[in-house]
């Protein structure tokens, strides 16, 4: 958002750049009053605010005890797991169903952002930009049903990346630029109304963002499916 915008959302894009960054933790406890005080909302604006970004996941509204930052248990991060390539597929395959050459236009802008933070941004600006790229896919998908979904699962996949996400880090450089490549790909795919090939794509780039993960936060007791069967 621009420094003019309505205080509303510029506090709404605040509080879900901190969520997604992990400046706000998992878990953590939000002081109503203090939000109020940075900035500067009185309390029925910011109550509003809340109620979105509960409504979207990103927060929890406990009744007289205020709002929290959405947790990640050990058993969020099994869910995460074992639905992730099956949401990831269905948007992309839904995205080259029904986008529209503005949407096209939308992802390839995404994507040159992607591409410029991965060059000079910090590991929260990159995992910004790659959380961008596949929201606009979830616009191009535009399902009733998956949506929720899909952002609670981009919720979690953005801060679970800010791990592997760092600059500098050079056993990483070899699965960002194959990060970069597929989302190349997935731009492809989806102009060319290619369905399969945008679902095939879904799993091959999961499964790099899945290979990441495990070697951060991934619990050696985990007893789930980590993937598409067969």
């Amino acid at each position: 958002m621009q420094s003019d915008s309505p205080p509303k959302e510029r506090t709404y894009d605040a509080l879900v750049s901190a969520i997604l960054t992990l400046d706000l933790k998992p878990g953590a406890d939000l002081d109503e009053a203090r939000l109020c005080a940075e900035f500067g909302l009185s309390r029925t604006p910011m109550r509003e605010v809340l109620r979105q970004l509960a409504g979207e996941g990103y927060v929890v509204l406990r009744q007289n005890r205020g709002a929290q930052v959405s947790d990640m248990s050990h058993a969020s991060l099994r869910a995460f797991f074992i639905a992730a390539p099956m949401i990831y597929s269905a948007i992309l395959q839904l995205a080259a169903t029904h986008r529209t050459e503005a949407q096209i236009a939308a992802l390839r802008s995404a994507q040159e952002t992607f591409c410029s933070m991965l060059d000079t941004g910090t590991a929260a600006t990159r995992a910004l930009a790659n959380i961008q790229f596949h929201r606009v896919t979830g616009d191009m998908a535009d399902n009733l049903y998956l949506s929720p979904s899909f952002n609670r699962l981009l919720l979690d996949h953005a801060r679970i990346s800010m791990t592997f996400y760092a600059p500098g880090d050079t056993d990483q450089s070899d699965n960002v630029a194959l990060a970069r490549a597929q989302h190349d790909a997935i731009i492809a795919a989806i102009a060319a109304r290619d369905a399969s090939k945008a679902g095939e794509l879904a799993i091959a780039h999961w499964q790099l963002s899945r290979d990441e993960i495990e070697k951060y936060v991934m619990p050696n007791a985990l007893d789930a499916p980590l993937g598409m069967a067969g």
